[in-house]
This record gives C-alpha cells, sequence and structure tokens, in this order.
C-alpha cells in the first residue's frame, strides 16, 4: 500500500486504499480497520489524496506538502480528536507551519480533516512521498532524451550534407571530365577522316598521258 493508492470518499470518515474501480463504483479498503466494500458511483465520490491541493495566497500547494511541512513539525501538532484544541489554535498552528495559507478559503475543518487524515497515514506508515517527485524527474528526462536525441541527429545530418555535397561535385565534375576526352577523340576521329580523305588523292594516278603515235 503506498500513498499514492490512498482515497477520500464522500459521505464516509476516514482513508481508504483504492484496489479497482468499476463502471458502476469502486471496491476500496478501509486503511484503518482493513475491511472491504464496494461504494457506489451515484452515492460516493472518490478523490486521490495525491490529487488534493491546498489554497495558498500564491500557487496551489499539493496535499502531500502540507504533510511533509506536518513531519517537520511533528513535535507540536494539535491533536485532531482533542476538545481542548479550540479554532485559533489549529489555525494558528496551519499558518506557523505553512504561511502562506489563504486563511480565507481554508476553513478549520479543512484543517482538522488533515490532521485526522496525518494520524491515519502516520499509524499505517503512509508518510513517504519521495515517489511524489519522480513523475516531475522522468518527464524531465524524458524531455531531455529527444533533445539529446535531436543534437545527435543534427550533428549526424552535417556529415551526411557534406558528404551529398561532395557527391554532387563529383557528378558534376565527372560529365566535364568523360566530355573532354569526347571531344578530344572526337576531334582525332575527325582529323582521321581528313587523313584518309588524303591518302584517298594519292590512290587516284592520273591516267598516263597516251603517246602521240607518229605518223
Amino acid at each position: 500500500m503506498e500513498y499514492r493508492e490512498i482515497v477520500a470518499v464522500t459521505g464516509l470518515g476516514g482513508l481508504y486504499q483504492l484496489l479497482t474501480t468499476k463502471s458502476d463504483g469502486a471496491i476500496v479498503r478501509n486503511v484503518t480497520d482493513k475491511t472491504t466494500k464496494f461504494i457506489s458511483a451515484r452515492q460516493h465520490n472518490v478523490t486521490p489524496l495525491e490529487s488534493i491541493e491546498v489554497y495558498t495566497t500564491g500557487d496551489n500547494v499539493r496535499l502531500h506538502e502540507v504533510f511533509q511541512k506536518m513531519q517537520e513539525h511533528e513535535a507540536s501538532i494539535p491533536l485532531a480528536d482533542s476538545k481542548s484544541n479550540d479554532n485559533n489554535a489549529i489555525k494558528s498552528y496551519f499558518v506557523s507551519i505553512f504561511p502562506e495559507f489563504d486563511q480565507e478559503r481554508v476553513y478549520v475543518s479543512d484543517m482538522k480533516k488533515m490532521l485526522k487524515w496525518y494520524d491515519v497515514l502516520k499509524a499505517n506508515d503512509l508518510l513517504h512521498f519521495e515517489m511524489m517527485e519522480a513523475p516531475a524527474e522522468e518527464e524531465g528526462a524524458a524531455e531531455a532524451a529527444p533533445a539529446e536525441a535531436a543534437k545527435a541527429e543534427a550533428a549526424e545530418e552535417k556529415p551526411a550534407k557534406k558528404a551529398k555535397a561532395k557527391k554532387a561535385d563529383e557528378m558534376d565534375a565527372a560529365p566535364e571530365a568523360e566530355e573532354k576526352p569526347k571531344k578530344v577523340a572526337k576531334k582525332k576521329k575527325a582529323e582521321g577522316e581528313e587523313a584518309a580523305d588524303g591518302e584517298e588523292k594519292p590512290a587516284k594516278k592520273a591516267a598516263p598521258k597516251k603517246k602521240k603515235t607518229e605518223e
């Protein structure tokens, strides 16, 4: 059982471990007496403690952050069920550990509920919040991973572009290199034809002049 599994159920006192959800409700186990029961979605609302936020004069804080402050000031925690603790004493305690509390929106009834929940969590060794920061760290790592991958991809892409450019230069140079010999060959062929024409002329011998016969 972990803090993330703990829920509050409207209409029921105490805290519960959420075992499973159904289309028409959920099955929960009482953290204190370990009894299991089905709760109807029509009659009850289930709220995970990790999703609850507390009003402050600035940004809202998550409930477990308040519990952490209570751990740090555990020696002065008022007893939740003590009649000797009046509303002002409870309010003064929470303001002392968390000055940012919005005193107009955080009622004493809410503070008393937090005191009771704290006692239940402490009795069942559920005041461990190390894992509550894990999602943020994993998310940061997940964001960093694509960034690093993009850098690596960019680093690999540059040589590829150079190689491509080089190949293009070679392709441009190749036709020129191949074209020149063709022109030379063509020229030589033309000269060869001329030479052949020149050879044809001597080949045609002039017909010997007929000697005049003596009359």
